[in-house]
């Protein structure tokens, strides 16, 4: 049989999904990659691209569907690049994402014997988000477009009039500034020309304090154009109890900015986690799944295993929540953070709560924890929770010099997980049962966490 090309159409059935979500069919052998496909279809395809040992399609038609195959809720699916598996069973999703972990322990860490416990599913598949980030551009009728990127494509932008996945308290939030906008009659900023104001829209909520945040991302500080959406908002929505404005000027597409202006309230939003009372400012991380987190993070108490007099360092603490309940196990806790609008959060939040056992460091953890261990910091207990690309070197060396009894490993990327818990491995520490959990419903992505104990 010739080897399938582009414009080629095939019938298959899908006996898998790819890491990132696609669905996974065969060809006399050849694999081919279809986005929207799911474990149990039979379909048939259009190959949109085919290489010697892959391609990739799109479903012309359900020849048979999958008994996990369901409708789509959202009216954009398929089109918006945020929920790739809003079309499988929720059940299902949990399976594929409990299998993406084992197969990445197995594969990237060779780590087949570790054990994965069931995965724990999320309370709540929609309106979990307590953030959301939507880009500003024109749309080619030179209209303004508020909304999520298109699917595989960063140079189209869907306008989304409503998300699922975030509450009708911030879709409210976004179809008046959306409005503003519009009527406004503002500026759009231009990646080619550098000219143009509005950038990004950020929403945030305190799903527990019913405070939200709307940010508006510009690419220089024209408070006086922007100014009047804060009077808009809080007329309109009594919940909006910050309106800020954050100035990105430079050519890097994100929503963070250098600086920050009040509009309207105050500069942060609150939230209750595990008892304790947080305030999130607009450039801060924080869990984006309220209730999840709250799961989450008992999880991690519950591996730290504290008995009250440990020292504990929190490695990418971001605005303090892990490392503010863990305070209340333990002797003293270091949290070590780059943003330096987080740890500011972060020691505001240990004020707030009454926790004076707490010390958060801005900087890099790959320098900020050697300095600890030069300065004779020792720790029995670490807990770290790092970006989807898992501990720099210099930062994984760090740790296993300073040698703790016990770490608690949380990561938002099996692989980099994989990566990691082998050099550990090596370094002498044993790895206890992996745990799963469901951060993000119709999604790809999965979090976990691993126990890992010092031989």
């Amino acid at each position: 049989m010739r080897r399938p090309k582009q414009g080629d159409l095939l019938v298959l059935t899908i006996d898998d999904l790819a890491f990132g979500g696609d669905g996974v069919g065969r060809v006399d052998g050849y694999v081919v990659f279809v986005r929207g496909g799911i474990p149990g279809d039979r379909l048939r395809v259009r190959l949109i691209q085919a290489r010697p040992r892959f391609a990739r399609a799109v479903i012309e038609d359900v020849e048979e569907p999958s008994p996990d195959r369901v409708d789509a809720p959202c009216p954009y699916f398929g089109r918006c690049g945020g929920c790739r598996l809003q079309n499988m069973a929720y059940p299902a999703q949990l399976a594929f994402k409990a299998k993406q972990v084992a197969d990445c322990l197995a594969r990237i860490g060779g780590l087949s014997q570790v054990p994965v416990l069931p995965i724990v599913g999320a309370l709540e598949t929609f309106a979990y988000r307590n953030k959301m980030e939507f880009t500003i551009t024109r749309a080619g009728d030179g209209g303004v477009v508020v909304g999520l990127h298109e699917a595989d494509r960063y140079d189209a932008v869907l306008d989304i009039e409503r998300c699922l996945l975030q509450s009708d308290t911030l879709n409210l939030l976004l179809s008046e500034a959306r409005a503003f906008i519009r009527d406004a009659g503002l500026t759009v900023y231009d990646q080619e020309t550098g000219e143009g104001l509005l950038r990004f829209l950020m929403l945030r909520e305190g799903r527990k304090t019913g405070e939200a945040m709307v940010n508006v991302v510009t690419a220089h500080p024209d408070i006086a154009a922007v100014a009047p959406l804060a009077g808009r908002l809080t007329a309109r929505v009594p919940q909006a109890t910050s309106v800020m404005l954050n100035v990105n000027p430079k050519k890097a597409s994100v929503a963070v900015g250098v600086e920050e202006h009040l509009l309207a309230g105050r500069d942060h939003v609150r939230e209750s986690l595990g008892g304790l009372t947080f305030q999130i400012s607009a450039n801060s991380f924080f869990q984006t799944n309220t209730l999840q987190a709250e799961r989450l993070f008992a999880l991690v108490l519950e591996y730290a295993g504290l008995k009250g007099g440990e020292t504990v360092v929190d490695l990418y603490s971001g605005t303090g929540a892990i490392s503010l309940l863990l305070a209340g196990r333990a002797r003293w806790v270091y949290g070590i953070e780059l943003a330096q609008a987080a740890v500011d959060d972060a020691a505001r939040n240990a004020k707030a709560n009454g926790v004076l056992n707490c010390a958060f460091l801005a900087g890099e953890v790959r320098f900020v924890l050697p300095e600890l261990i030069r300065r004779g910091i020792r720790a029995e207990v670490v807990v770290a929770d790092p970006p989807r690309a898992g501990f720099h070197p210099k930062a994984l060396r760090a740790l296993l010099t300073l040698r703790p009894e016990r770490i608690v490993y949380v990561s938002c990327n099996p692989s980099t997980l994989a990566r990691d818990l082998v050099e550990l491995a090596r370094g002498g520490y044993r790895i206890d049962p992996v745990q799963p959990i469901d951060m993000f419903p119709h999604t790809p992505h999965i979090e976990v966490v691993t126990r890992l104990e010092r031989l």
